[in-house]
C-alpha cells in the first residue's frame, strides 16, 4: 500500500507505541495522585510541555493537553468568548472543528464574520481588514489549509490585528503545520495555537492548545481541575508521552526539504496529462489538491485504492457531506469540486513509491475517462 492521505492521519512511530505501552502497563500511575510514583509521571508530562514550547519557539505561555484538535479548537474559541457587543472573525477555509463552532456562536446570537478565500486558497487579507474593528474579540485562521495546503501569512494577519483590533485575540489552527513547518510563536504572537498528535506520527486521541496568556481563557469542561483547571479529566499519559517522542524525533527542516522533492515528483508526473489540473499554490509541500476532468473523485479514489494507492477527497471530518465549502469559496464550480483529489505526504515515503502512485493515478484516470466519455 502507498499511503498518500497523511493530512487525514499518519502512521504512529513504532517507538511511540513502545513508549505508550510503558506508560499504560508499567508507569501507569495517575499524575494527580499524591504518592511519589505519580509525582514522577507529572514530571515526565512537564518535560513534554517543554519540548512542545521549544518546537513552537516560545518561552512564555502554557500548554494544555486535550483529546485532540477538535477539543482544542473548541476550547480556544468557546473558552475565550465574552458576553457583550463582541464580534468574531473566522476563515471560510477553517476546518469543521472551527467552522461549526463559529456557526454555533452565530446561533447563540454573537456577531460572526467569515473571511473569504482568494483563488490561491489563502484568506482574502483585504476582506479581513474590512471586518476588523474595536469590537473584534477573536480572529481564528488556519495556518495551513487541510484541503489545499495553502499557507496563510500569520504575520500579515497579526499586523492587521494590531492595527485595527489591538484587543482582539488571535487563534491559529496549527494542526497541519506543527512539526511540518518551522513555527515561531516568538515572532508571530498568536494567543492560541492548536495541534494534534496523530497528524505528526503520534497517537490518536491526544493533542493540545498553546495559550499565551491563561487569563484570556475560561474552562468549558468542569471536573477534577487537571491541566490547571482548563481540561478536567485524568491525563492521557501514554498518549502525551508518545506525542512528546514524535515532537523530539521530527527534524522539521530536513523533512520539509525531502517532502518538497516528493511533491515536485508527483506534480511533474500528473502535469503530463492536459486533462489533469494541479492546484499548486506554492503552499505546504505536505498537501496539494488536483482535479481530474470528467471523472468523479470518489470513483477514482476507490479505483486506485483497489490498486494499492490511498488518496483523499478532502477533510476526513466532512467527507460524507455534499460539496466542499473551501473549494467553492475559492471559485471552483460543482463539477470541478466533484473531481478533486487531495494528495498528502509524509517523510516516510520514498521517491519510487511516489512515482509508482503517480503512474497508477494517471493510468486509472484515463481508464475511467475512456469509459465515461
Amino acid at each position: 500500500m502507498i499511503y498518500l492521505d497523511n493530512a487525514a492521519t499518519t502512521k504512529m512511530f513504532e517507538e511511540g507505541v513502545d513508549l505508550y505501552k510503558k506508560y499504560a502497563c508499567h508507569s501507569f500511575f495517575n499524575p494527580s495522585a499524591g504518592y511519589g510514583e505519580a509525582g514522577e509521571i507529572k514530571k515526565d508530562i512537564a518535560s513534554v510541555r517543554r519540548s512542545i514550547m521549544k518546537k513552537l519557539d516560545v518561552l512564555q505561555g502554557d500548554i494544555i493537553f486535550t483529546g485532540g484538535a477538535t477539543e482544542s479548537n473548541n476550547l480556544a474559541i468557546m473558552g475565550s468568548r465574552r458576553n457583550g457587543k463582541t464580534e468574531y472573525v473566522f476563515s471560510m477555509g477553517g476546518h469543521p472543528s472551527v467552522y461549526n463552532v463559529a456557526k454555533e456562536l452565530e446561533r447563540m446570537g454573537f456577531v460572526v464574520h467569515f473571511v473569504n478565500l482568494q483563488e490561491n486558497g489563502q484568506i482574502d487579507y483585504k476582506h479581513l481588514e474590512s471586518l476588523l474593528n474595536d469590537k473584534t474579540r477573536l480572529i481564528s485562521v488556519e495556518h495551513i489549509s487541510n484541503e489545499t495546503g495553502a499557507v496563510n501569512d500569520l504575520k500579515q494577519i497579526e499586523n492587521l490585528r494590531d492595527k485595527l483590533s489591538p484587543k482582539a485575540l488571535l487563534h491559529v489552527d496549527g494542526v497541519q503545520s506543527f512539526c511540518k513547518l518551522n513555527v515561531s510563536l516568538s515572532k508571530v504572537h498568536a494567543d492560541f495555537y492548536t495541534f494534534s498528535a496523530h497528524k505528526f506520527h503520534g497517537p490518536k486521541g491526544v493533542g493540545g492548545l498553546y495559550v499565551r496568556n491563561i487569563n484570556n481563557l475560561k474552562s468549558i469542561v468542569f471536573g477534577g481541575g487537571q491541566e490547571e483547571g482548563f481540561r478536567s479529566g485524568t491525563e492521557n499519559v501514554g498518549g502525551i508521552m508518545a506525542m512528546g517522542l514524535a515532537v523530539e524525533k521530527i527534524d522539521v527542516e530536513k523533512n520539509l526539504k525531502y517532502v518538497k522533492s516528493l511533491k515536485e515528483k508527483m506534480v511533474s508526473i500528473l502535469s503530463q496529462d492536459n486533462h489533469v489540473h494541479v492546484n499548486d499554490f506554492e503552499g505546504s509541500p505536505y498537501i496539494f489538491s488536483v482535479w481530474f476532468e470528467d471523472v468523479n473523485a470518489e470513483t477514482l479514489m476507490r479505483a486506485v485504492a483497489g490498486k494499492g494507492v490511498i488518496v483523499g477527497t478532502g477533510s476526513a471530518c466532512s467527507s460524507k457531506k455534499a460539496g466542499n465549502r473551501v473549494l467553492e469559496n475559492m471559485g471552483f464550480n460543482k463539477q470541478q469540486i466533484k473531481s478533486h483529489i487531495r494528495i498528502s505526504f509524509c517523510a516516510d515515503l520514498n521517491i519510487e513509491e511516489v512515482e509508482k502512485a503517480g503512474r497508477i493515478l494517471l493510468e486509472t484516470y484515463n481508464e475511467i475517462r475512456e469509459k465515461v466519455l
